[in-house]
């Protein structure tokens, strides 16, 4: 009964069954079905359709409050029990920005599986935009983003502070500097990154700053995807702003410079997102835990 009350307040939160469907990973007739043995165990309707969403019933109102009482004591007890067992096995799923999920998390996840080897991943990839709209929704247990998070009900906790550096092949002109000016930069082309809520935004709020129309720049491509665009500047298309830590072992190869431009330094916070309510599982109060108190510099450490 309890995943067919899991079920019945997903979708009272969501007000859609086609919503529901999709964050817990159930066909719509799947989550209409469960609805449906509900209303006929308690012999009421529960939902109102209209032509946008659905609305509770006045029993459904009923239902649901107490629907979050039942599930808020399965929680504290799986919590209390795993204290004390000290197991903690089962699923999270989590969010997360290429950068972070191709270059960070990989390393997180070896040394969180020492100390949790019963845990399994569902990892889901998408720009800071779409990982705050799975958080908000419930499809994931935490997140990875990019960039400023405001005007969200999540909690979001910076981890670290990522800095962007112009990024050049090693037999470029430009190679041979540490840093140069922006009117220097102007005169390349460039492989710009298409992310409006993370890196691809930073850069372009930086030109503005810089009183320079990103349109007046010399774009040979625009991706969504760092590795193309990596790709892009190792085939010698153009330069173009990435992390450091994406390109790590091309630098260590002696394949990619990173170039700093004078008088301006490009950062961004990177943050973990989680819910604000207090119903997360132990598992996933134990991995926030570890998550916000990981060292991280060690995966930036070049050795």
């Amino acid at each position: 009964m309890d995943d067919k009350l899991k079920v019945f307040c997903t979708v009272a939160e969501l007000k859609s069954f086609s919503k529901a469907s999709e964050v817990i990973h159930l066909t719509q007739p799947a989550v209409s079905s469960q609805i449906q043995v509900l209303e006929e165990f308690y012999n009421t309707k529960l939902f109102e359709r209209t032509t946008s969403s659905v609305i509770l019933t006045a029993s459904g109102e009923i239902l649901y409050e107490y629907a979050k009482k039942i599930l808020s004591l399965y929680t504290d007890a799986e919590k209390t029990i795993c204290k004390l067992t000290g197991l903690v096995k089962g699923s999270i799923k989590i969010g997360a920005t290429s950068l972070i999920g191709h270059h960070v998390l990989a390393a997180m996840f070896a040394d969180y599986q020492k100390i949790s080897p019963k845990l399994k991943i569902s990892l889901r990839l998408g720009n800071s935009k779409r990982i705050v709209e799975m958080m908000s929704s419930g499809a994931i247990d935490v997140g990875f983003v990019e960039g400023g998070i405001k005007g969200h009900k999540i909690n979001v906790m910076k981890l670290w502070s990522d800095e962007l550096f112009l990024i050049v092949p090693t037999g470029h002109a430009l190679a041979k500097y540490e840093d140069i000016s922006i009117e220097k930069a102007l005169r390349e082309t460039f492989i710009i990154r298409e992310d409006v809520s993370g890196s691809g935004k930073l850069i372009e709020e930086f030109f503005c700053k810089c009183n320079i129309n990103i349109q007046h720049l010399k774009i040979f491509m625009v991706s969504e995807s760092i590795e193309a665009i990596k790709n892009a500047v190792l085939e010698g298309l153009g330069v173009a702003f990435l992390s450091r830590l994406s390109v790590k072992k091309e630098i260590l190869s002696g394949q990619l410079n990173a170039l700093r431009i004078k008088k301006n330094r490009i950062t961004q916070d990177i943050s973990i997102v989680y819910s604000k309510k207090n119903n997360s599982s132990y598992l996933v109060d134990e991995f926030l835990a570890f998550a916000t108190g990981y060292k991280y510099d060690k995966i930036f450490t070049e050795d």
